[in-house]
């Protein structure tokens, strides 16, 4: 990314930021509840740090974590930054989500996990990333498929396999 392109997303963050801030002062009020104020200029700052997601924009991301963006807010869909990462391939991106907390184990509207996600769009080094954690536990109880389930449902059961095993032997070692 140029000097320039750089220089403009950061002003045009630091204004919607500066924007949204006064807009949402203004329209809080101790008689308002938090369901009473205007969406408007946050779900634009929502918007904007998905589109940086999706588009792979790492600086604008940064940004918008450095001043405290919560890191697992959802879209429309049900979707979080990490997931929207995760699926257009934007490695770096996933790091720095995963770095500042997010969810690897957030599900969608639809019930699936950035890990398959990366499964899906076969994102394997992002999939490995991922998988450090096991969020599979609790998803028999609420009648969602696991990981392998997904896995073996799109054709990626031996790849799935190979990220576990190789996470495993990664972990054998460190004990050692």
């Amino acid at each position: 990314m140029s000097m320039m392109q750089r220089t403009f997303s950061v002003s045009i963050l630091a204004v919607s930021s500066v924007c949204a801030n006064v807009t949402l002062a203004q329209d809080i009020s101790p008689a308002k509840s938090a369901a009473d104020v205007p969406m408007t200029s946050q779900q634009e700052l929502i918007d904007f740090f998905f589109a940086a997601a999706r588009t792979g924009n790492e600086d604008v991301i940064n940004e918008f974590l450095k001043h405290g963006f919560p890191v697992d807010v959802r879209n429309a869909s049900g979707f979080t930054p990490l997931m929207m990462a995760t699926y257009y391939g934007h490695q770096g991106i996933v790091s720095s989500l995963l770095a500042h907390g997010a969810d690897r184990c957030a599900r969608d509207s639809k019930g699936n996990t950035a890990l398959m996600g990366a499964l899906f769009k076969m994102e394997f080094s992002i999939a490995r990333q991922l998988r450090k954690v096991d969020c599979d536990a609790a998803a028999g109880q609420r009648r969602q498929k696991t990981a392998a389930e997904f896995a073996q449902v799109i054709g990626q059961e031996k790849q799935l396999q190979q990220i576990v095993a190789s996470l495993e032997k990664d972990s054998a070692k460190d004990r050692k």
